[in-house]
Protein backbone atom coordinates (compact mmCIF):
# COMPACT_ATOMS: atom_id res chain seq x y z
CA UNK A 1 0.00 0.00 0.00
CA UNK A 2 1.43 3.46 -1.00
CA UNK A 3 -0.26 5.68 1.03
CA UNK A 4 1.13 8.88 -0.54
CA UNK A 5 -0.62 7.61 -3.71
CA UNK A 6 -4.17 6.64 -1.82
CA UNK A 7 -4.02 9.96 -0.44
CA UNK A 8 -3.02 11.84 -3.51
CA UNK A 9 -6.23 10.33 -5.32
CA UNK A 10 -8.14 10.80 -2.25
CA UNK A 11 -7.54 14.58 -2.22
CA UNK A 12 -7.90 14.79 -6.16
CA UNK A 13 -11.36 13.33 -5.75
CA UNK A 14 -12.79 16.00 -4.06
CA UNK A 15 -10.96 18.52 -5.66
CA UNK A 16 -12.69 22.17 -5.53
CA UNK A 17 -15.66 22.51 -7.55
CA UNK A 18 -15.79 19.00 -8.77
CA UNK A 19 -17.17 15.84 -8.03
CA UNK A 20 -18.29 12.14 -9.02
CA UNK A 21 -20.37 11.20 -11.75
CA UNK A 22 -21.93 7.91 -10.71
CA UNK A 23 -22.64 5.84 -13.91
CA UNK A 24 -21.73 2.61 -12.23
CA UNK A 25 -25.41 1.30 -12.90
CA UNK A 26 -25.71 -2.46 -13.30
CA UNK A 27 -27.44 -3.77 -16.30
CA UNK A 28 -30.87 -4.28 -14.50
CA UNK A 29 -31.02 -0.67 -13.60
CA UNK A 30 -29.99 0.37 -16.35
CA UNK A 31 -32.45 -0.97 -18.13
CA UNK A 32 -35.26 0.73 -15.72
CA UNK A 33 -33.92 4.30 -17.01
CA UNK A 34 -33.28 3.61 -20.85
CA UNK A 35 -36.89 1.64 -20.57
CA UNK A 36 -38.72 5.27 -19.37
CA UNK A 37 -37.35 6.91 -22.50
CA UNK A 38 -38.49 4.38 -24.71
CA UNK A 39 -34.54 2.96 -25.58
CA UNK A 40 -33.92 -0.56 -25.70
CA UNK A 41 -31.24 -2.29 -23.08
CA UNK A 42 -28.60 -3.75 -24.60
CA UNK A 43 -24.79 -3.10 -24.95
CA UNK A 44 -24.25 -0.90 -27.72
CA UNK A 45 -26.91 1.34 -26.39
CA UNK A 46 -25.24 1.22 -22.57
CA UNK A 47 -21.84 2.07 -24.26
CA UNK A 48 -23.17 5.03 -26.51
CA UNK A 49 -24.77 6.65 -23.84
CA UNK A 50 -21.66 6.27 -21.91
CA UNK A 51 -19.84 7.89 -24.56
CA UNK A 52 -22.16 11.07 -24.66
CA UNK A 53 -21.58 11.23 -21.01
CA UNK A 54 -17.60 10.83 -21.13
CA UNK A 55 -17.25 12.85 -24.49
CA UNK A 56 -19.30 16.01 -23.03
CA UNK A 57 -17.07 19.00 -23.75
CA UNK A 58 -15.89 20.82 -20.24
CA UNK A 59 -17.33 18.22 -18.10
CA UNK A 60 -14.07 17.50 -16.75
CA UNK A 61 -14.44 21.33 -15.18
CA UNK A 62 -16.77 20.14 -12.83
CA UNK A 63 -16.75 16.20 -12.84
CA UNK A 64 -13.14 15.07 -10.65
CA UNK A 65 -13.83 10.97 -11.18
CA UNK A 66 -16.68 8.50 -12.65
CA UNK A 67 -17.56 5.59 -11.12
CA UNK A 68 -17.53 2.94 -13.58
CA UNK A 69 -19.58 -0.77 -14.30
CA UNK A 70 -17.77 -3.37 -14.96
CA UNK A 71 -18.96 -3.46 -17.95
CA UNK A 72 -18.29 0.11 -19.02
CA UNK A 73 -14.56 -0.25 -17.10
CA UNK A 74 -13.76 -2.79 -20.35
CA UNK A 75 -15.20 -0.95 -23.15
CA UNK A 76 -13.95 1.35 -25.54
CA UNK A 77 -15.88 5.05 -26.72
CA UNK A 78 -16.97 5.08 -29.98
CA UNK A 79 -14.12 6.49 -31.45
CA UNK A 80 -11.96 3.07 -30.40
CA UNK A 81 -10.26 4.50 -26.91
CA UNK A 82 -10.51 2.41 -23.42
CA UNK A 83 -12.96 4.50 -21.45
CA UNK A 84 -10.76 4.34 -18.37
CA UNK A 85 -7.67 5.99 -20.73
CA UNK A 86 -10.51 8.45 -22.26
CA UNK A 87 -11.41 9.92 -18.92
CA UNK A 88 -8.07 10.30 -17.87
CA UNK A 89 -6.63 12.19 -20.67
CA UNK A 90 -9.40 14.67 -19.10
CA UNK A 91 -7.92 14.48 -15.89
CA UNK A 92 -11.06 12.39 -15.31
CA UNK A 93 -10.00 9.72 -12.47
CA UNK A 94 -11.44 6.31 -13.22
CA UNK A 95 -13.07 4.24 -10.51
CA UNK A 96 -15.12 0.99 -10.34
CA UNK A 97 -18.11 -0.54 -8.27
CA UNK A 98 -17.06 -3.82 -6.60
CA UNK A 99 -19.71 -4.73 -4.63
CA UNK A 100 -22.24 -7.74 -6.19
CA UNK A 101 -25.59 -5.96 -4.78
CA UNK A 102 -27.63 -6.48 -2.06
CA UNK A 103 -29.09 -9.71 -0.37
CA UNK A 104 -32.00 -10.54 2.29
CA UNK A 105 -30.03 -10.27 5.70
CA UNK A 106 -30.06 -14.33 6.82
CA UNK A 107 -32.45 -14.52 9.21
CA UNK A 108 -33.13 -10.65 9.29
CA UNK A 109 -36.35 -8.73 8.95
CA UNK A 110 -37.42 -9.37 5.45
CA UNK A 111 -36.57 -5.78 4.63
CA UNK A 112 -32.72 -5.79 5.54
CA UNK A 113 -30.02 -6.54 3.32
CA UNK A 114 -26.51 -7.36 3.42
CA UNK A 115 -24.07 -6.26 0.68
CA UNK A 116 -22.35 -8.91 -1.13
CA UNK A 117 -19.35 -9.46 -2.92
CA UNK A 118 -16.24 -9.85 -0.58
CA UNK A 119 -15.22 -13.17 -1.89
CA UNK A 120 -12.91 -13.02 -4.82
CA UNK A 121 -12.18 -9.35 -4.44
CA UNK A 122 -8.93 -8.95 -3.85
CA UNK A 123 -7.95 -11.14 -7.29
CA UNK A 124 -11.29 -8.76 -9.17
CA UNK A 125 -9.12 -5.31 -7.81
CA UNK A 126 -5.86 -6.44 -9.35
CA UNK A 127 -7.75 -6.71 -12.52
CA UNK A 128 -9.46 -3.71 -12.03
CA UNK A 129 -6.13 -1.89 -11.01
CA UNK A 130 -4.65 -2.37 -14.01
CA UNK A 131 -7.70 -1.82 -16.32
CA UNK A 132 -7.31 1.68 -14.97
CA UNK A 133 -9.36 1.94 -11.55
CA UNK A 134 -7.83 4.09 -9.41
CA UNK A 135 -10.80 4.16 -7.02
CA UNK A 136 -13.61 1.60 -5.80
CA UNK A 137 -17.19 1.85 -4.85
CA UNK A 138 -19.30 -0.63 -2.40
CA UNK A 139 -22.73 0.55 -1.04
CA UNK A 140 -24.38 -0.79 2.12
CA UNK A 141 -28.03 -0.59 2.54
CA UNK A 142 -30.41 0.67 6.04
CA UNK A 143 -33.72 0.40 6.14
CA UNK A 144 -36.12 2.43 8.39
CA UNK A 145 -39.58 1.09 9.54
CA UNK A 146 -41.31 -1.81 10.75
CA UNK A 147 -38.28 -2.11 13.33
CA UNK A 148 -35.76 -2.13 11.06
CA UNK A 149 -32.61 -1.06 11.28
CA UNK A 150 -31.18 -4.14 13.75
CA UNK A 151 -28.04 -4.35 15.10
CA UNK A 152 -27.68 -6.76 12.99
CA UNK A 153 -27.73 -4.95 9.99
CA UNK A 154 -25.91 -2.09 10.87
CA UNK A 155 -23.14 -4.16 12.07
CA UNK A 156 -23.21 -6.52 9.75
CA UNK A 157 -22.77 -3.96 6.67
CA UNK A 158 -20.63 -1.76 8.91
CA UNK A 159 -18.19 -5.02 9.26
CA UNK A 160 -18.40 -5.22 4.62
CA UNK A 161 -17.50 -1.57 4.50
CA UNK A 162 -14.28 -2.38 6.63
CA UNK A 163 -13.45 -5.67 4.96
CA UNK A 164 -13.93 -3.90 1.45
CA UNK A 165 -11.90 -0.72 2.18
CA UNK A 166 -9.16 -2.34 3.61
CA UNK A 167 -9.06 -4.73 0.67
CA UNK A 168 -9.12 -1.46 -1.86
CA UNK A 169 -6.01 0.01 0.13
CA UNK A 170 -4.04 -2.80 -0.46
CA UNK A 171 -4.42 -2.98 -4.09
CA UNK A 172 -3.66 0.76 -3.75
CA UNK A 173 -7.10 1.70 -4.75
CA UNK A 174 -9.06 3.99 -2.73
CA UNK A 175 -12.36 2.82 -1.68
CA UNK A 176 -15.50 5.28 -1.45
CA UNK A 177 -17.66 3.88 1.99
CA UNK A 178 -21.17 4.17 1.17
CA UNK A 179 -23.59 3.80 3.99
CA UNK A 180 -26.48 4.34 2.70
CA UNK A 181 -30.19 5.05 4.83
CA UNK A 182 -32.80 4.71 2.71
CA UNK A 183 -35.33 7.97 1.92
CA UNK A 184 -38.45 5.10 0.86
CA UNK A 185 -39.95 5.52 4.25
CA UNK A 186 -42.33 7.21 6.09
CA UNK A 187 -39.57 7.99 8.76
CA UNK A 188 -39.40 11.90 9.72
CA UNK A 189 -35.38 13.53 9.65
CA UNK A 190 -34.89 13.16 13.32
CA UNK A 191 -35.24 9.35 13.07
CA UNK A 192 -33.25 9.69 9.78
CA UNK A 193 -30.58 11.64 12.01
CA UNK A 194 -30.47 8.76 14.73
CA UNK A 195 -29.85 5.36 12.25
CA UNK A 196 -27.02 7.99 10.12
CA UNK A 197 -25.63 8.24 13.38
CA UNK A 198 -25.78 4.96 14.65
CA UNK A 199 -24.40 3.90 10.91
CA UNK A 200 -21.52 6.24 10.68
CA UNK A 201 -20.40 5.69 14.09
CA UNK A 202 -20.23 1.95 13.63
CA UNK A 203 -18.62 2.05 10.25
CA UNK A 204 -15.88 4.36 11.50
CA UNK A 205 -14.87 1.82 14.35
CA UNK A 206 -14.98 -1.06 11.75
CA UNK A 207 -12.35 0.77 9.95
CA UNK A 208 -11.10 1.55 12.72
CA UNK A 209 -10.32 -2.20 13.42
CA UNK A 210 -9.42 -3.00 9.85
CA UNK A 211 -6.52 -0.58 10.01
CA UNK A 212 -7.97 1.45 7.09
CA UNK A 213 -6.12 4.94 6.69
CA UNK A 214 -8.77 7.63 6.70
CA UNK A 215 -7.01 10.41 4.98
CA UNK A 216 -6.99 7.62 1.78
CA UNK A 217 -10.67 7.14 1.57
CA UNK A 218 -13.90 9.13 0.47
CA UNK A 219 -17.41 9.00 2.22
CA UNK A 220 -20.37 8.63 0.92
CA UNK A 221 -23.46 9.36 3.37
CA UNK A 222 -27.23 10.15 2.67
CA UNK A 223 -28.09 13.89 3.66
CA UNK A 224 -30.82 13.51 6.43
CA UNK A 225 -33.86 13.95 4.67
CA UNK A 226 -37.26 13.01 5.37
CA UNK A 227 -38.62 9.81 3.93
CA UNK A 228 -40.32 10.21 0.83
CA UNK A 229 -43.78 8.98 2.64
CA UNK A 230 -43.39 11.54 5.33
CA UNK A 231 -46.28 14.17 5.60
CA UNK A 232 -44.19 16.92 6.27
CA UNK A 233 -40.52 17.26 4.48
CA UNK A 234 -37.76 19.12 6.27
CA UNK A 235 -36.50 22.41 4.19
CA UNK A 236 -33.32 23.08 2.99
CA UNK A 237 -31.84 24.51 5.67
CA UNK A 238 -32.95 21.60 7.95
CA UNK A 239 -31.50 19.28 5.99
CA UNK A 240 -28.14 21.13 5.94
CA UNK A 241 -28.31 21.48 9.41
CA UNK A 242 -29.02 18.26 10.57
CA UNK A 243 -26.48 16.42 8.20
CA UNK A 244 -23.68 19.25 9.23
CA UNK A 245 -24.34 18.21 12.75
CA UNK A 246 -24.06 14.29 12.10
CA UNK A 247 -21.07 14.50 10.65
CA UNK A 248 -19.42 16.38 12.71
CA UNK A 249 -20.40 14.51 15.58
CA UNK A 250 -19.34 11.07 13.31
CA UNK A 251 -16.83 11.52 10.83
CA UNK A 252 -12.95 12.25 11.81
CA UNK A 253 -11.30 15.39 10.38
CA UNK A 254 -8.50 13.30 8.76
CA UNK A 255 -11.29 11.78 5.95
CA UNK A 256 -10.60 14.41 2.95
CA UNK A 257 -13.61 14.51 1.82
CA UNK A 258 -17.14 13.51 1.94
CA UNK A 259 -19.26 12.78 -1.54
CA UNK A 260 -22.83 12.72 -1.01
CA UNK A 261 -25.51 10.28 -2.73
CA UNK A 262 -28.56 12.22 -4.07
CA UNK A 263 -30.81 9.04 -3.06
CA UNK A 264 -33.30 9.67 -5.41
CA UNK A 265 -33.91 13.76 -4.31
CA UNK A 266 -34.87 15.30 -7.45
CA UNK A 267 -31.95 16.91 -9.21
CA UNK A 268 -32.40 20.69 -8.10
CA UNK A 269 -32.73 20.11 -4.72
CA UNK A 270 -30.10 17.73 -4.65
CA UNK A 271 -27.89 20.70 -5.68
CA UNK A 272 -29.45 23.01 -3.02
CA UNK A 273 -28.94 21.07 -0.38
CA UNK A 274 -25.38 20.65 -1.51
CA UNK A 275 -25.06 23.99 -1.62
CA UNK A 276 -26.51 25.36 1.50
CA UNK A 277 -24.28 23.01 3.23
CA UNK A 278 -21.10 24.57 1.53
CA UNK A 279 -22.43 28.40 2.07
CA UNK A 280 -22.34 27.18 6.28
CA UNK A 281 -18.71 26.70 5.75
CA UNK A 282 -15.80 26.32 8.68
CA UNK A 283 -15.70 22.10 7.97
CA UNK A 284 -12.66 19.89 8.86
CA UNK A 285 -13.29 18.26 5.04
CA UNK A 286 -14.98 19.20 1.57
CA UNK A 287 -18.06 18.07 1.00
CA UNK A 288 -18.94 17.43 -2.80
CA UNK A 289 -21.16 15.34 -5.14
CA UNK A 290 -21.34 12.09 -5.91
CA UNK A 291 -24.68 11.67 -7.91
CA UNK A 292 -26.26 9.59 -10.26
CA UNK A 293 -29.69 9.98 -11.47
CA UNK A 294 -29.98 13.81 -9.90
CA UNK A 295 -26.71 14.14 -12.70
CA UNK A 296 -28.08 11.85 -15.28
CA UNK A 297 -31.83 11.94 -15.46
CA UNK A 298 -31.80 15.09 -17.43
CA UNK A 299 -29.41 14.27 -20.03
CA UNK A 300 -31.07 10.26 -20.45
CA UNK A 301 -34.63 12.16 -21.15
CA UNK A 302 -32.67 14.95 -23.60
CA UNK A 303 -30.97 12.38 -25.36
CA UNK A 304 -33.88 9.80 -25.69
CA UNK A 305 -31.41 7.09 -27.33
CA UNK A 306 -30.99 9.72 -30.60
CA UNK A 307 -30.08 13.67 -30.07
CA UNK A 308 -26.77 13.37 -28.27
CA UNK A 309 -25.66 16.57 -28.26
CA UNK A 310 -29.02 17.92 -26.29
CA UNK A 311 -27.96 14.91 -23.88
CA UNK A 312 -24.43 16.30 -23.82
CA UNK A 313 -26.06 20.19 -22.81
CA UNK A 314 -28.03 18.78 -20.30
CA UNK A 315 -24.99 16.23 -18.63
CA UNK A 316 -22.99 19.54 -19.04
CA UNK A 317 -26.06 21.94 -16.86
CA UNK A 318 -26.46 19.35 -14.34
CA UNK A 319 -22.59 19.00 -13.94
CA UNK A 320 -21.94 22.91 -13.73
CA UNK A 321 -24.73 23.76 -11.41
CA UNK A 322 -23.30 20.98 -8.68
CA UNK A 323 -19.97 22.16 -9.15
CA UNK A 324 -21.16 25.74 -8.10
CA UNK A 325 -22.75 23.92 -5.41
CA UNK A 326 -19.76 22.29 -4.06
CA UNK A 327 -18.43 25.60 -3.90
CA UNK A 328 -21.06 26.86 -1.71
CA UNK A 329 -21.76 29.18 -4.76
CA UNK A 330 -24.95 27.62 -6.69
CA UNK A 331 -28.46 30.05 -6.90
CA UNK A 332 -31.71 28.90 -8.23
CA UNK A 333 -31.73 31.55 -10.98
CA UNK A 334 -28.80 29.72 -12.69
CA UNK A 335 -30.60 26.66 -13.47
CA UNK A 336 -32.25 29.12 -16.00
CA UNK A 337 -28.81 30.02 -17.71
Amino acid sequence: MNQNTLQETAQAMVAPGRGLLAADESTGTIKKRFDKIGVENTEPNRQAYRDLLFTTPDFEKHTSGVILFEETLFQSSLAGQPFPKLLASKGVIPGIKVDAGAKPLPFGKPEETITEGLDGLRERLVKYREAGARFAKWRALITIGNGAPSYNAIQSNAHALGRYAALCQEAGIVPIVEPEVLMDGDNTAEVNEEVTTWILKETFQQLYFQNVLLEGIILKPNMIVSGIKCPTQAGVAEVAERTLRVLRRCVPSAVPGIAFLSGGQADELATAHLDAMNKIGNLPWKLTFSYGRALQAAAQKAWGGKNVEAGKAAHLHRARMNGLAALGKWDKSLEKA
